[in-house]
């Protein structure tokens, strides 16, 4: 072969894979992928994130007495024990409690999962009763929920700051 089939031979071989090579640097079409126009969030804000809305939802739902819309926050090895104990004499759902005001005060990671703190209002009769409640949220599969719920006292020293001011429940 001359030289100069050579150099044509390999300008050939170049431009079959010029378009292969362009699709693989995002040029030239090819699919085209919209997580990469938006930057992802960062998984601790994710996480943070995620807990917020769990937790907020299940406070609506106490406000609302909306049995239902609290058991589907929690994860699924919950669910029995909240099915006995929801809205009996000291359950989230008891009819004699109203929750005239719920309130996320801080989220923190914990060691089984995100630590959201709350307040919550309870009102028997003419009675009203601030709570400080603690719910551990965590990933189930790929979906978030409630783990867990303690007493809880002020967010520990350490506690990331929600972000936003605390919440009422509507």
């Amino acid at each position: 072969m001359r030289p100069t089939n050579r150099r044509l031979a390999a300008t050939a071989a170049g431009l079959v894979l010029l378009p292969a090579a362009l699709v693989g640097c995002g040029i030239g079409g090819g699919a085209t992928d919209e997580s990469a126009a938006k930057p992802a969030r960062a998984p601790a804000e994710e996480a943070a994130a995620r807990s917020r809305e769990r937790v907020q939802a299940y406070l609506d739902a106490m406000t609302a007495k909306d049995v239902a819309a609290g058991r589907s926050q929690l994860c699924a090895l919950l669910h029995d024990g909240f099915d006995l104990g929801a809205t009996g004499p000291n359950g989230d759902f008891a009819d004699h409690f109203q929750v005239p005001e719920a309130a996320i005060t801080g989220i923190r990671s914990g060691p089984a999962g995100q630590e959201v703190s709350v307040s919550v209002s309870v009102a028997v009769g003419k009675r009203t009763v601030a709570r400080p409640l603690v719910f551990t949220v965590t990933r189930d599969g790929g979906d978030w929920c409630i783990a867990g719920e303690a007493p809880g006292g002020a967010p520990a020293a350490g506690a990331t700051p929600s972000g936003v001011a605390p919440t009422r429940a509507s």
